[in-house]
């Protein structure tokens, strides 16, 4: 993995330990040589995991709306800046450039995204690792409902087991790193058919 996509939240939500989480993943996997591709703002915890990133001299990519930067949400310190003409390229590009994903606490955007992945990966449309960083349980009724989806018969528990969950930063990126080697060593046959 040379490059992990980061969802989060536009705001920093209520509680301080999801700002110090966000700048702890920033530097973590810059401390790691791993880039850092996101939604390319710099407000809420967006910003501060990619200053956590960009302190440690970490490589940071952001793709952003040009809608967006039209309301100078744009971030200006970056490694690289993509302006996209939609919030579809964006996730298509962030997709495109990362090796695996990490979602911290956020909103809708960041389900949307989330879940997009998830499904993808379900579908077999791509086998990056997934993770969450479960900063102060934020993510525990998402993973409460994917448990009961899957009691339920909707989702497999295969697709469950491929989940990484972690409480901090460091933990979660050797979790993401195990289930690519992992993913590596998987026969290619196992795999499922390319659409």
């Amino acid at each position: 993995m040379q490059r992990v996509c980061v969802f989060s939240g536009a705001s920093s939500g209520r509680l301080p330990a999801y700002a110090e989480a966000a700048r702890a993943l920033g530097m973590a996997a810059a401390a790691r040589g791993l880039g850092v591709v996101y939604g390319g703002g710099r407000v809420g915890l967006m910003g501060v995991m990619a200053d956590g990133a960009l302190s440690q001299g970490g490589e940071v990519i952001g793709v952003i709306p040009q809608e967006l930067v039209d309301r100078e949400l744009a971030h200006g310190g970056l490694s690289e800046l993509h302006v996209v003409g939609s919030l579809h390229e964006r996730k298509a590009l962030m997709a495109e450039l990362a090796d695996g994903f990490v979602a911290l606490p956020g909103g809708f955007g960041t389900l949307d995204e989330l879940l997009e992945q998830l499904t993808w990966s379900q579908l077999g449309l791509h086998a990056k690792p997934i993770g969450l960083l479960d900063v102060e349980e934020y993510w525990r009724p998402l993973i409460a409902l994917a448990r009961h989806a899957a009691a339920e018969g909707f989702v497999r528990e295969a697709d469950l087991a491929a989940i990484a969950v972690a409480t901090d930063a460091e933990g979660l990126l050797d979790r993401l790193e195990r289930l690519t080697r992992a993913e590596r060593r998987r026969p290619k046959w196992s795999r499922p058919p390319e659409p």
